[in-house]
């Protein structure tokens, strides 16, 4: 494993000898993620410097906020994104998850980082069901994926989001239902993301954070 310097969200200077690169675009609530990735037994490391993201050994995109925003804050990490998510795990969560796919709705039609096939729109409005989701609620697994290891059908997450992922049942690896059944998550090939925020979900999220890392070792 390589070295990479990095900082904690308590400004002190981290060295690792294995590490999670979280992204740090602007967008995002990194001290959550930071804290649960360290829960789940990782090394996150909060960056934007290339030669860390290069030499992690998994990148993790968090992200709040509008779709738009978040790719125009993202674009300079883009082309390097893209090249690392072809040797190593690349997970996203939330509005991470959202630019993972081709495209969204969301204020006009904006592209994403196309790891995942499909569209980000936004619920419709449905009796009893209020716009945007913003609670627990629970999740059903699909196609056995290693993120969800040991994680039973039914098992309650924490979301809030206005917007959901319209993808094929080939990249569905979750699914929940509020108002209609949709992908709660997603992945293809290295690339994984959770519409819900695991490093909020207690002792469920932080296991699926614990699968991720697995998958970086």
């Amino acid at each position: 494993m390589l070295e990479v310097r990095g900082s904690n969200p308590f400004g002190s200077t981290l060295v690792f000898m294995t590490s999670i690169a979280v992204l740090d675009y602007g967008l995002g609530n990194l001290r959550s993620v930071f804290r649960g990735l360290t829960a789940a037994g990782a090394s996150p490391v909060l960056t934007a410097d290339p030669e860390v993201i290069a030499a992690a050994d998994g990148i993790l995109l968090p992200g709040v906020g509008a779709f738009a925003e978040g790719m125009e804050m993202l674009a300079p990490l883009v082309p390097l994104i893209k090249e690392q998510a072809e040797e190593k795990p690349l997970m996203g969560i939330c509005l991470g998850m959202q630019m993972l796919l081709e495209e969204s709705e969301e204020h006009g039609i904006h592209e994403g980082l196309s790891f995942i096939p499909g569209r980000i729109r936004m619920f419709a409005k449905a009796e009893g069901f209020k716009v945007p989701q913003m609670g627990w609620n629970s999740i059903s697994p699909q196609q056995n994926h290693p993120l969800f290891e040991g994680i039973e059908d039914g098992t309650y997450v924490y979301f809030v989001h206005s917007y959901y992922a319209d993808t094929t049942p080939e990249a569905t690896i979750a699914k929940t239902e509020y108002g209609i059944s949709y992908a709660s998550a997603v992945a293809s090939g290295n690339v994984m993301g959770t519409q819900f925020h695991p490093e909020k979900s207690g002792d469920a999220g932080i296991r699926i954070l614990g699968n991720f890392v697995s998958l970086c070792d």
